[in-house]
């Protein structure tokens, strides 16, 4: 799987993990030079809290745009740490 912003890859691993339509992808797959911490959290009710990243590319910047779990509920332990995207990030095989 590839995530895809702004005509660049910006993750990529074939060991993603799908959860509610979401691929998750591994701490290693992220291309770290796209990525800037975000102050947004939300919370999710069975996987917990929920950090962002802004997503940066070519001088773009798309807020919120990835967003990942650093301490997971039990129910959701398997995702520790991966990363999601929307926000006009395009996932695709």
């Amino acid at each position: 799987m590839k995530a895809v912003w702004n005509e660049m890859v910006i993750a990529e691993s074939d060991q993603t993990i799908q959860i509610e339509g979401n691929h998750y992808f591994p701490p290693n797959a992220i291309k770290q030079e796209f990525f800037e911490l975000s102050e947004t959290h939300t919370t999710c009710p069975w996987k917990g809290q929920a950090s962002y990243y802004h997503v940066k590319v070519n001088g773009d910047v798309n807020p919120d745009a990835a967003w990942y779990y650093p301490n997971p509920k039990e129910a959701a332990k398997e995702i520790k740490g991966y990363t999601a995207f929307w926000k006009g990030v395009t996932v695709k095989s």
